[in-house]
């Protein structure tokens, strides 16, 4: 591991000036990403600022009746905290189905936003990586590719995004706070990450002055129609191959409203408005969960190894969807696909 000097910021505002102050430094809470970076020589910070003592540990409500997650809770602690158990089961379920116990206990709400691809040429210094060193080309293009993305991809990157928690806030429409010199803003979740593009080692859309204070969540949280369902490797800890994260409401008979987000497929956990629309007004039925999943993914374009995520992305949206349409959600503790 690389010398690096090590501060600790009092406050928010000292936060943002200490990174703004050395662009070559890196913000660290739980450290369950970037350590590993560290150690294989992938990330090479100059100063590490501490961030971890920051007031950004409450779950409170909002004015609107949704909830403000500050950035620094734990993984854990919002997995088990009332509001999230009973209002948002969906990020509960997400939360609990990735990574360990041990990891949840530290990991940071928004540090796992900004958690990096797992992808193997992105953490073997000795192989080219776009992500790594820009211009050097992309190792998983024509390499060992089965566990990389099928949408959204480009010439320059087919990482994907790791997270499980980002793939039930991008179904929940939740909203990122960050703050920077320039003062506060908001952004959608779903325009927080980036796709890959000729810029993929740009991950996400904050700037890098910025710090993330807050996740605020809608009212509206599916708590009563939803599943989480994550397809991996094995039933133990294992980052995803296709994640699904479903929640609908009804009127009657018929879905009212649609929330379908995919993991473990690109650069971003990936939404279509379209596929969704397609799900309004219709009976939740097998035929309208395949006309969904056939939207979701039109534009799939695999690789050599992977193409069998497509079925298998297909057949788990399928499944999902029904899941949530019956309100038995798939449980995250046997982790059995029902």
């Amino acid at each position: 591991m690389i010398n690096f000097q090590y501060s600790r910021a009092s406050d928010v505002a000292d936060a943002v000036r200490m990174i703004a102050g050395d662009p070559a430094a890196k913000f660290i809470a739980g450290g369950t990403n970037l350590i590993d970076l560290m150690k294989e020589d992938v990330e090479r910070p100059t100063r590490l600022i501490d961030i971890s003592r920051l007031p950004l540990r409450k779950i409170e409500e909002t004015s609107d009746g949704g909830v403000r997650i500050g950035a620094l809770v734990p993984n854990s602690d919002l997995a088990w905290h009332p509001l999230i158990e009973q209002r948002y089961p969906l990020l509960k379920n997400a939360i609990l189905a990735g990574a360990s116990q041990q990891l949840r206990n530290m990991a940071s709400t928004g540090g796992n936003l900004l958690q990096r691809t797992r992808c193997a040429y992105f953490y073997d210094t000795a192989t080219p990586c776009n992500k790594r060193q820009p211009g050097s080309g992309c190792s998983a293009i024509g390499g060992a590719n089965r566990t990389h993305a099928i949408l959204g991809t480009s010439e320059s990157c087919i990482a994907t995004h790791p997270s499980d928690m980002c793939v039930a806030l991008s179904a929940l429409d939740a909203k990122v706070h960050v703050t920077g010199p320039s003062g506060d803003r908001v952004l959608a979740f779903t325009d927080f990450h980036r796709l890959p593009e000729s810029r993929p080692e740009i991950d996400s859309n904050l700037r890098p002055n910025e710090i993330i204070t807050a996740i605020e969540l809608p009212a509206k949280g599916f708590s009563a129609n939803y599943s989480y369902l994550k397809i991996r490797d094995r039933l133990s800890y294992a980052f995803a191959l296709v994640s699904i994260a479903a929640a609908l409401e009804f009127d009657g008979e018929t879905i009212k409203e649609a929330r379908v987000a995919l993991g473990g497929v690109a650069h971003k956990p990936w939404r279509d408005a379209a596929a969704e629309n397609l799900l309004r007004g219709q009976p939740a039925n097998q035929a309208s969960f395949a006309r969904a999943a056939d939207r979701l993914l039109r534009d799939a374009r695999p690789q050599e190894h992977n193409g069998f995520k497509i079925e298998l992305a297909r057949r788990g949206i399928v499944r999902t969807l029904t899941q949530a349409a019956q309100g038995i959600p798939q449980s995250q503790s046997d982790k059995k696909i029902r």
